[in-house]
């Protein structure tokens, strides 16, 4: 079972989330707090597999309890995912760079919400796809960082190659498969088989390749 703890100072927010995860079979909910503070406390007590943390938050925000959590100075450190409203870089920037797993706005939907939990319990990255194209165009370290693209292991196909192009765009493997008139699975497929190719362990480090080796601009 992913353990999880959920932060956040709107109760409403914290009983849908605590619904959405409980209902999974790999996922328990195993605390939720209104604070920053508390955050703190009960992650550093029960030691979760995952923190899902708001960031505008009374005592200290998500930012903060973050970088206590999951900084660079942390010799233990937590799997965090930054689920809020606000879609500013600045915090997307400071999330990351403190350490965040993942960064999902509010609205992501149910199915983000858990695939972030997962991809966090996993070791991965993953940041809401209407955040990604902005990210990979202005972030300067952390969780991606500035390198010449690798060259993949064996050429992409036609098809991955357009795959890659509207992941790197931002869409959802749903909104992928519409525009390209695939099935999800075929999706999922070809994502797959370009990670192996390019050495991307998620679906933000295949557009980061797509953006730095210049298949998008």
């Amino acid at each position: 079972m992913i353990r999880v703890l959920i932060a956040d100072d709107q109760e409403m927010v914290r009983m849908g989330f605590r619904m959405i995860l409980d209902a999974q079979d790999d996922i328990e909910v195993v605390a939720d707090v209104p604070d920053g503070i508390s955050a703190v406390s009960k992650a550093r007590e029960l030691r979760p597999d995952v923190c899902l943390l708001d960031i505008r938050m009374p005592g200290l925000d998500g930012l903060e309890v973050t970088r206590q959590l999951a900084g660079p100075d942390v010799a233990d450190p937590l799997k965090v995912v930054v689920v809020t409203t606000f879609d500013l870089d600045e915090y997307v920037h400071t999330a990351l760079r403190n350490g965040a797993s993942g960064f999902l706005l509010k609205d992501a939907g149910p199915a983000l919400l858990i695939e972030a939990v997962r991809a966090a319990e996993r070791g991965d990255a993953l940041v809401s796809p209407q955040i990604t194209v902005r990210l990979l165009k202005h972030f300067d370290g952390g969780t991606i960082a500035k390198r010449e693209a690798p060259a993949p292991s064996e050429p992409l196909t036609a098809r991955e190659m357009d795959v890659v192009k509207a992941a790197a765009r931002g869409l959802t493997n749903t909104e992928i498969g519409a525009e390209l008139f695939l099935s999800l699975s075929t999706v999922k497929t070809h994502l797959a088989s370009v990670q192996g190719k390019v050495g991307a362990r998620n679906r933000v480090e295949i557009a980061a390749w797509a953006w730095r080796s210049g298949v998008v601009d």
